[in-house]
């Protein structure tokens, strides 16, 4: 009846400890594939990071140096605007005139010069409700980066 007992106690500690062994290789494999994801994002982010260094410097220099106009015509009537290039990168974006225009759709169209300022070009979405103005300012400031291309 003891070595029934002794051999019961055994086989128990036995189960536990594979129990606990399994558990401990379950627990590595989930680091494993967690440091393998951690090292993907990684990658993933370096290349980000290097897509846009890249995009920045062939959008660096494409322009020549000074202030340059442009006109076109918009929902009123013309629009004209003066771009600002500073070390080759369009830098600023001034709406000259735009007399004709209904102040409530200008002031909405004036929402795409960062845009063009952020991507350097004029080639942006106009803006939804007033997408004649934003369209003048859009070809104005094409016209003007026309005149500023190197």
């Amino acid at each position: 009846m003891q070595g029934l007992f002794i051999k019961t106690v055994s086989l128990a500690a036995v189960v536990c400890m594979l129990a606990g062994y399994n558990a401990v290789l379950k627990n590595r494999e989930k680091e494993d594939e967690f440091a393998k994801l951690c090292a993907q994002v990684a990658a993933l982010e370096k290349f980000i990071q290097s897509s846009q260094e890249t995009q920045e410097t062939e959008s660096a220099g494409v322009y020549t140096d000074g202030e340059w106009d442009g006109e076109a015509q918009g929902f009123g009537g013309s629009i004209t605007v003066k771009v600002k290039v500073e070390k080759g990168r369009l830098t600023e974006i001034e709406l000259l005139s735009a007399k004709k225009e209904d102040a409530a759709y200008l002031s909405m169209a004036k929402e795409i010069i960062p845009a063009m300022l952020q991507k350097q070009s004029a080639d942006v979405d106009t803006i939804t409700g007033a997408t004649f103005s934003s369209a003048g300012i859009k070809n104005a400031v094409a016209q003007a980066l026309e005149k500023a291309e190197t």
